[in-house]
C-alpha cells in the first residue's frame, strides 16, 4: 500500500521551540514526506514561549470553539495555524490558557508546571483527535512524537476504535532519550475513565503516579510500530517495544526509509 496521508502528533517542532533531537525530528519528518508528495497534518502545543506575531500564527475559527472536559471542568480549545516557510508545511497549534499559557518565556509548560502534566497530555491528545474528526481527514499513519502524545494510541484504539478517521490507521511511536520532569497525577486513570476510556483498558495504570518508563510501556500496548529516533532510548521502553516492528536508529535522517517503513506496516 502507498501511504498517502500521515498525521503527526508532535510534542515539539523546531524552530518554534529550542532545537534538540526531538524538535528536529518534529520538523524533518513532515518536511521529508511533504517533499515525497505525501499529505500531512501536523499538530503541536502552542506553548507560551511561541510568539504569535513573529511566527505569523492565526486562529482557525472553524476548528476552534470546542470544549474538552477533563475532571468535570470545561477547557476551551483554540487552534492556531502557521506555515513553516523554510520547510513548506503547515503546523496546527493546540492552545488552552489553562495548560499552555506559562508566563515564562524560556521553558515549556510541562517542565515548569508539572502538577497538571497528566491533564495537559489528555487535553492535547483529545484536541488533536477531535480536530481531525472535524476536518473529516483520514490518515494512513499516525506518528506520535514525544511523551505528551503518549496517550494518543490509547484513546484512538479504545474510545475512537470504530471511528472512520482512525480505525484503519497504523500508529507509529517515535522513541527518544527523554523523560518526564515528575511522575504524573495518580488520578490520571480516573480522569481518563470519565472521558470514556473503559476500566479494563485502565487497569495497568489505575491509581499509579506514572513515571516516563511506565507511561511509555502502557502507550506501546496500543501502538503498531516504533521508530528509534535517538541513541540512548531507555532500556525499559525498548523492552516494552520489543515485540513491535521497529525501524532502528537512523542518524542520517533518511526519510525515504521512514516512508518505506510506514508502507511495510500494511503488508
Amino acid at each position: 500500500m502507498d501511504v498517502k496521508k500521515v498525521l503527526f502528533i508532535s510534542q515539539e517542532i523546531a524552530p518554534y521551540v529550542p532545537e534538540r533531537r526531538l524538535s528536529q525530528i518534529g520538523r524533518i519528518f513532515p518536511q521529508g514526506i511533504k517533499e515525497q508528495g505525501i499529505e500531512d497534518r501536523t499538530f503541536m502545543p502552542k506553548y507560551g514561549m511561541i510568539a504569535e506575531r513573529s511566527n505569523q500564527l492565526h486562529e482557525m475559527i472553524r476548528l476552534s470553539g470546542m470544549n474538552v472536559i477533563i475532571d468535570d471542568t470545561d477547557h476551551p480549545l483554540i487552534i492556531k495555524v502557521a506555515t513553516l516557510q523554510q520547510a513548506h508545511f503547515q503546523v496546527y497549534f493546540i492552545y488552552n490558557e489553562d495548560y499552555f499559557a506559562s508566563s515564562r518565556i524560556d521553558e515549556l509548560e510541562m517542565n515548569c508546571s508539572t502538577h497538571d502534566n497528566d491533564e495537559r497530555s489528555i487535553f492535547f491528545v483529545r484536541a488533536v483527535i477531535e480536530s481531525i474528526r472535524k476536518m473529516r481527514w483520514v490518515p494512513d499513519i499516525i506518528q506520535c512524537t514525544g511523551w505528551i502524545s503518549a496517550l494518543a494510541p490509547v484513546y484512538i484504539r479504545t474510545l475512537y476504535g470504530d471511528d472512520p478517521s482512525f480505525r484503519d490507521a497504523k500508529i507509529v511511536t517515535a522513541l527518544f532519550n527523554e523523560s518526564i520532569p515528575a511522575p504524573l497525577d495518580a488520578r490520571m486513570a480516573e480522569k481518563m475513565h470519565q472521558d470514556g476510556i473503559p476500566k479494563n483498558a485502565l487497569k495497568p495504570i489505575n491509581g499509579k503516579a506514572l513515571t516516563y518508563e511506565e507511561l511509555m510501556a502502557y502507550s506501546l500496548r496500543y501502538a503498531d510500530a516504533v521508530i528509534e529516533c535517538e541513541e540512548g532510548v531507555n532500556d525499559v521502553v525498548l523492552e516494552a517495544a520489543s515485540a513491535l516492528p521497529k525501524l532502528p536508529f537512523i542518524g542520517e535522517d533518511d526519510v525515504n526509509k521512514v516512508t518505506q517503513f510506514y508502507a511495510s506496516l500494511f503488508d
